[in-house]
C-alpha cells in the first residue's frame, strides 16, 4: 500500500454531542469518551487506536481517506455534490470508521493477525462504505436517498475509481469491494465468495461496525425518522409511516443479532478487549447503549394513546423532520 502525504484539518461542522471535558468521565458511556460532534476528534481517536496497536503505525493512508471522506460529504470532492441525506451522513461514516477500528483492535488482542495494511484498508472501507449515497454534480433529481437500494454497489465502484489515489493496490481494492459488500443487508453474507478467511472476517466486522455505530448512537431513535423519508425516496417498501418504522425497529434488533451469528459473542469479546486496553473498563458500551435504546423504544411505544415521537426530544430532531417533511403517521 502506498500512502498520501498529509491531511488537512477540517472545520468543525457537527452538532456537538455535549461532551464536557472536565466533568467526571463515565467510561462506559460512548459519548463520554470521544466528542462525536467533531470530525477531527473522531479521527484522533482512530489514530490513537492504531498507534496503540503499533507505535510506528503509518497513518498517512487513513488520513488521506479521512480527507477524501470529508471533502466528499461536504461538497468539495471534484464531480460530486455535498451529502443530501440526513441519516446516512458524514457523522455515520466517521462513526462507523471508529467502531471498525475498535473492533479490529479487539480482534488483534484476541489473537487475530491483522497487518497494518489490513487495518488501514478496514478503516478506509468504513469511511467510504456509504459513498454511494453521494450524488454526482450533474444529478439534479431528488437526493442521494434515491440510491438506497443500490448504494452499496455504488460505494464499491467509488472505491474502485478513487482507491488508487488513496494508495490502494488492485488486490486491496478488490478485497475492499468485497468488504463493503457485506454491509448490504439485502445480500446474505454466506453467499459472498470471499478470497480469504481474513477478508471474510473484515467484511463481517464492517457489517457489525456499520450497524452498531447506528444503533448505539444517542440520537438513533430520533434519526430513524429521517431514515423513513430516505426509504420513501429510495422506494424501500414495507413501512406505512414514521411510527410504523419505529414499531418495526423493535424486531430489527433481533434481525441484527441473527445476521451477526455465529460471531455475536466474538464481537462482544473484541469490544471488551478494546475498551479494557484503551480505557481500562471491562464493558461493551455499544451493547449497553443499544440495549438502553431498545428498552426506551419499547417503553414509549407502549404508552397508551400517545405518539412516541413526542418522547424523542434530543437536538430538536423531530421538529426538524416535521419542518422538512410535514406531519406523518
Amino acid at each position: 500500500m502506498q500512502f498520501l502525504a498529509s491531511v488537512e484539518q477540517p472545520s468543525r461542522n457537527f452538532i456537538s454531542n455535549g461532551l464536557i471535558k472536565d466533568r467526571k468521565m463515565d467510561k462506559t458511556q460512548l459519548t463520554h469518551l470521544v466528542d462525536m460532534g467533531s470530525p477531527e476528534d473522531i479521527l484522533a481517536e482512530v489514530q490513537a487506536i492504531l498507534q496503540q496497536i503499533s507505535s510506528n503505525f503509518d497513518l498517512r493512508a487513513v488520513n488521506g481517506a479521512f480527507q477524501t471522506t470529508l471533502n466528499l460529504y461536504q461538497g468539495r470532492f471534484p464531480g460530486y455534490k455535498a451529502c443530501t441525506t440526513y441519516y446516512h451522513d458524514l457523522h455515520h461514516s466517521l462513526s462507523t470508521s471508529l467502531t471498525m477500528a475498535r473492533l479490529m483492535h479487539g480482534a488483534i488482542i484476541d489473537g487475530i493477525g491483522f497487518s497494518e495494511s489490513d487495518l488501514s484498508l478496514g478503516v478506509i472501507c468504513a469511511m467510504l462504505h456509504d459513498a454511494g449515497f453521494i450524488q454526482e454534480e450533474d444529478d439534479t433529481e431528488g437526493t442521494g436517498a434515491k440510491y438506497t437500494i443500490n448504494h452499496v454497489p455504488r460505494s464499491m465502484d467509488f472505491l474502485s475509481r478513487y482507491g488508487p489515489k488513496l494508495g490502494l493496490t488492485p488486490q486491496e481494492i478488490a478485497n475492499g469491494r468485497t468488504i463493503i459488500l457485506c454491509t448490504d443487508l439485502a445480500v446474505a453474507i454466506p453467499s459472498i465468495d470471499f478470497p480469504s478467511d481474513k477478508v471474510e472476517l473484515m467484511g463481517k466486522l464492517l457489517n457489525a461496525a456499520d450497524l452498531m455505530a447506528q444503533m448505539a448512537e444517542s440520537i438513533y431513535l430520533e434519526k430513524l425518522l429521517f431514515l423513513y423519508h430516505e426509504f420513501v425516496e429510495g422506494k424501500v417498501n414495507g413501512f406505512e409511516g414514521e411510527v410504523d418504522l419505529l414499531r418495526k425497529t423493535v424486531s430489527f434488533y433481533d434481525i441484527v443479532v441473527q445476521r451477526f451469528e455465529p460471531l455475536v459473542d466474538d464481537f462482544d469479546r473484541f469490544l471488551r478487549h478494546h475498551f479494557e486496553a484503551r480505557w481500562g473498563v471491562d464493558a461493551n458500551p455499544y451493547q449497553q447503549s443499544i440495549t438502553q435504546q431498545k428498552n426506551y423504544l419499547v417503553k414509549i411505544l407502549n404508552i397508551p394513546d400517545a405518539d412516541p415521537r413526542d418522547h424523542l426530544r434530543q437536538h430538536d430532531i423531530v421538529a426538524k423532520v416535521r419542518q422538512k417533511y410535514g406531519n406523518y403517521n
